[in-house]
């Protein structure tokens, strides 16, 4: 094969793109359609909950083209990180939707289910042989973390990916799996250049993202080739330039120099990229590094406490500028007026204060103060009525806390919303965010196969 041809629906499963860009897609045959559907971008709470930002209806409609599309088109459709999570819920959630469309569209489906939940004892294993280590600001690993967690998902390589389509799948659901593996499987089984594929698949992830205007709901085309990649977006007035698909290989890395990937890392002090034509850029010089033992990052997720919270607003410069101390005495009633019903190391009560520092905090450069400021007063406590109870008590203490000037019995805040207090449920945390050592990635992520 002197050529591989690979579409990516969009940036994210649920997010949209455009019909009329996917069909252009799919006029050029493609050998592949891929297509992203989970990250832990959104935070811990929906891997722990099992739950999706993104809703079923959503998923409905992108997966529906989806799949009609690759099926008529004759090519593949690889789903990676099903359901947000990627956890045994997530893939539940899509699977149920799959099964649905292939019913009402008359579609026989050969599918394949790639498990990505790691089981507890296998990482406690990892962990007392020595085999785990953290990712960079992440502490040590512990038992506790480990058996606390709600669930646990490896996140795999192109490998599993690469067997379940050698099996003959004409759809791929994976579970959590690294971006760039939906799209790199393939070429790297079929012998590309496994640098060019993946720094291809980056490229993809995200969709048009690379492109220019910038659109993440939006389809791409990949074309792999011996010794250079071409990407392409599929909309009529988005282009690609030399910029933005550089400015893209850089999109969510520590190091604009080198991707990292289970399988080893791409070097790319040698990537050159071109202007073609007026949308198409072509890429060369990436270069494979093999890694010298195969790492599969672990992510897991255990419930923190439950969170309540209320959003108030402040246009007064001297609540403004007495911000610091108000907070002090706030925390101080807080004490006073629990009484003993809620023990204090029981929960946590924080501020933000939104355009003075709630970004950046002590690093926020520009120190001039602002003429308005939106205050987050927010409470995560062991059960929602703790949490409740406590953000009540902040909210009114912080409504008419005195401070030093003050010329007005009138309150601090300002409230958008009544009520102005949000129960907000339960808050998970991240439990690992661990590498973990492994010999076979197909023994770690199982593949389920069956007809649709």
């Amino acid at each position: 094969m002197e050529e591989i041809r690979i579409v990516a629906v969009n940036g994210m499963l649920g997010y949209g793109y455009e019909a009329a860009s996917l069909a252009a897609g799919l006029a050029e045959r493609p050998h592949l359609v891929g297509v992203d559907a989970g990250s832990s971008d959104p935070g811990p709470y929906y891997l722990g909950t099992g739950t999706s930002l993104v809703k079923e209806a959503q998923i409905r409609r992108d997966l529906r083209m989806a799949l009609a599309g690759a099926r008529r088109a004759g090519a593949p459709l690889v789903i990676g990180s099903a359901g947000m999570g990627g956890g045994a819920p997530h893939l539940a959630l899509v699977r149920r939707v799959l099964h649905g469309i292939a019913r009402e569209e008359g579609l026989r489906v050969r599918l394949a289910t790639i498990h990505a939940e790691i089981g507890k004892a296998v990482v406690l294993d990892a962990l007392r042989a020595g085999r785990v280590s953290p990712m960079p600001d992440a502490p040590p690993l512990t038992d506790d973390a480990v058996t606390e967690s709600a669930r646990i998902v490896g996140q795999m390589g192109t490998e599993p990916i690469a067997a379940a389509l050698a099996k003959g799948a004409d759809v791929v659901l994976a579970g959590r799996a690294c971006d760039t593996a939906i799209y790199a499987a393939s070429p790297i089984a079929e012998g590309f250049d496994p640098g060019l594929a993946l720094h291809m698949a980056k490229i993809m992830e995200c969709g048009a993202q690379c492109g220019i205007p910038l659109a993440a709901n939006d389809s791409l085309l990949g074309m792999l080739r011996a010794d250079h990649f071409l990407v392409r977006p599929l909309h009529p007035e988005r282009v690609c330039t030399p910029d933005s698909v550089a400015a893209h290989t850089m999109y969510e890395q520590g190091d604009p120099l080198v991707l990292y990937e289970p399988e080893g890392r791409v070097d790319l002090r040698e990537a050159v990229f071109e202007q073609v034509d007026r949308k198409t850029v072509r890429v060369s010089g990436s270069r494979f590094v093999p890694a010298e033992r195969l790492r599969i990052k672990l992510e897991g997720a255990r419930r923190a406490g439950f969170r309540s919270f209320a959003l108030a607003g402040i246009r007064d410069r001297a609540v403004i500028e007495n911000l610091p101390l108000i907070e002090e005495e706030v925390r101080g009633a807080v004490r006073r007026n629990l009484g003993g019903e809620v023990a204090e190391g029981s929960f946590a009560l924080a501020f933000r204060h939104y355009g003075r520092d709630a970004v950046l905090g002590p690093l926020e450069p520009e120190k001039a103060p602002p003429r308005e400021v939106g205050a987050l007063i927010e409470v995560v406590a062991d059960t929602q009525e703790a949490a409740d109870h406590v953000l009540s008590l902040a909210r009114s203490s912080f409504l008419h806390c005195p401070f030093p000037g003050r010329k007005t019995t009138a309150g601090n805040l300002a409230f958008p919303f009544s009520p102005s207090d949000v129960s907000g449920g339960e808050v998970y945390e991240f439990s690992l965010y661990h590498l973990m050592e492994v010999e076979d990635q197909l023994a770690l992520f199982p593949i389920e196969m069956e007809e649709v």
